[in-house]
């Protein structure tokens, strides 16, 4: 049987930054009408070496060829003429344009809208994509939103597809819709790269697997062939149990009692409106919904970085004595003891401070409670030290500046020091987005601890398979509104897909 040409054969990449090296002596083949999930820890080196494919990193060693033709990508110009296009996690589009504008946006010659809305109706109707390219993108949901993203690269002819967590922030519902799409793509003929760190999408969307460990490449396999436990062994280079915790709550109590909260936007939009529920001590309450949703705003104002409009905030201590929060700025209510912990979406914007070492940022949450003229480096050192072991953070020392390390790296740095503050409620954010599926279980454990420890845990994920296996009680956000209260054990994906997307779930 004659061996298939691959549409892109990478061999022997390398790519250094500095000491570090990235790729080193990479493999890898992609083949035409096929879904290729490339796997890989945090710092494995998958999205430097798709970026050398598209044209935003040039490669130090090694060679890559398009069918079977060396070629020299030192662009993402010399990337599309090559029929090669990558759909970033972070859309670049602009707001106040139309879905057609944005896809023309940057394209020589002389500007035929009209010409151009036909054949991107045409690239629509060929795969299916639900968007209509006269629409702002003001005006879109995030799944269409992404949509433009793609049938962009499309329509400067790209037909090898490389997508970055492509299902972060999208419902179950919106997951299908792209899967769908996907598959039509790759039955036409279209070679496709996702990385992702959800096994139970690779298994369900991909036809091959190839994986990726300090940099080097370990291998692929058709996914038919193999399963979640064997692929992250081999990302890991050692056995992991993939077993989500969620141990009973024991004696739960209030802690946070919000009570009709109503939040806008500095821009004047309601971003939550008549907002109540309860957190508990010893409890993990989830909080589902769409990207944009008022998640974010939710826990802002409980921390206090939020103006509310309406509604209360209330903390309750051990003595059942309850004390309100609104109206306190972050650092009284930490000062009261409340210790509310916050792990924001924006983790280098807010979270820490990118050009200071780790263990300067671990002093950041408690140099004000030195009693002394000079500060305390000893312990926020220690602190870094503990952090780095017990997260496995990929550093060369706690003296690099934190904008050196990955973003999953980044990550575990903030949760690691959130955490350490020993809070009484710990409001987490995101707090494994971007992270490989081991980190994400040491996170994972490490919140259940906290909920072991008494602590009322507040959790806001994008992936919904974790929230109902982790969660005891789910609060399903939709437009801002609370849709409803239901019990994380026993709770269905597509039920609460729809309760985000729909209000009318099941009360408390």
């Amino acid at each position: 049987m004659e061996e298939r040409i691959p549409a892109v054969a990478m061999r022997d990449i390398t790519k250094r930054f500095g000491p570090v090296v990235a790729n080193d002596n990479c493999w890898l083949n992609i083949y035409r009408g096929e879904i290729l999930a490339l796997l890989g820890e945090n710092g494995s080196g998958k999205t430097t070496l798709m970026n050398m494919l598209s044209g935003v990193y040039f490669p130090d060693e090694g060679t890559i060829a398009i069918d079977g033709k060396h070629v020299v990508i030192r662009s993402p110009k010399d990337a599309f003429a090559l029929g090669i296009g990558m759909i970033h996690q972070h859309f670049k589009l602009v707001d106040v344009l139309t879905a057609a504008e944005n896809i023309v946006l940057g394209l020589p010659g002389k500007l035929d809208l009209k010409a151009a809305t036909a054949k991107i109706r045409e690239i629509c109707d060929t795969y299916q994509f639900d968007v209509d390219p006269n629409q702002k993108i003001y005006d879109m949901s995030v799944s269409q939103k992404q949509t433009v993203e793609i049938v962009k690269v499309l329509y400067r002819g790209a037909d090898i597809l490389i997508l970055d967590e492509p299902t972060a922030v999208l419902t179950p519902q919106e997951t299908d819709k792209l899967f769908a799409v996907l598959r039509n793509m790759r039955n036409d003929g279209k070679a496709i790269v996702i990385i992702t760190h959800k096994m139970h999408e690779v298994e369900a969307l991909s036809d091959r697997v190839a994986v990726l460990r300090h940099g080097q490449f370990v291998g692929d396999m058709l996914t038919k062939n193999t399963n979640a436990q064997e692929m992250t062994n081999m990302m890991v280079g050692h056995p992991v149990v993939l077993n989500i915790k969620r141990p009973e709550p024991v004696n739960p109590k209030p802690r946070i009692e919000v009570k009709g909260l109503t939040v806008r936007s500095m821009d004047g939009f309601l971003k939550l409106e008549d907002v109540s529920f309860t957190a508990n001590s010893g409890e993990i309450l989830g909080i589902a919904g769409i990207s944009g949703c008022g998640q974010k705003e939710l826990l802002e104002a409980i921390a206090g970085l939020q103006p509310v409009e309406a509604g209360s905030i209330s903390y309750v201590n051990d003595n059942g004595e309850r004390e309100e929060l609104l109206g306190k700025d972050p650092l009284s209510i930490q000062s009261m003891g409340v210790a509310l912990s916050f792990v924001p979406e924006d983790r280098l914007g807010m979270g820490l401070v990118a050009n200071m070492d780790l263990a300067d940022n671990m002093m950041l949450r408690s140099f004000r409670r030195g009693k002394s003229l000079f500060t305390d480096r000893h312990s926020p050192h220690k602190l870094a030290e503990n952090v780095v072991h017990d997260l496995d953070v990929q550093t060369p020392s706690v003296e690099t500046p934190v904008r050196r390390l990955s973003g999953g790296n980044v990550q575990k740095v903030l949760v690691g020091r959130e955490i350490a503050e020993a809070p009484k409620v710990l409001l987490t954010a995101y707090a494994v987005r971007g992270l490989d599926i081991n980190s994400s279980y040491t996170i994972y454990d490490l919140i259940n601890e906290q909920k072991a420890a008494g602590v009322a845990v507040i959790y806001v994920g994008e992936d919904l398979d974790v929230l109902l296996e982790l969660a005891d009680r789910i609060l399903v956000l939709c437009g801002g509104k609370v849709s409803g209260i239901i019990p994380g054990r026993g709770a269905k994906k597509r039920d609460v897909g729809l309760m985000m997307t729909k209000l009318g779930g099941v009360g408390e």
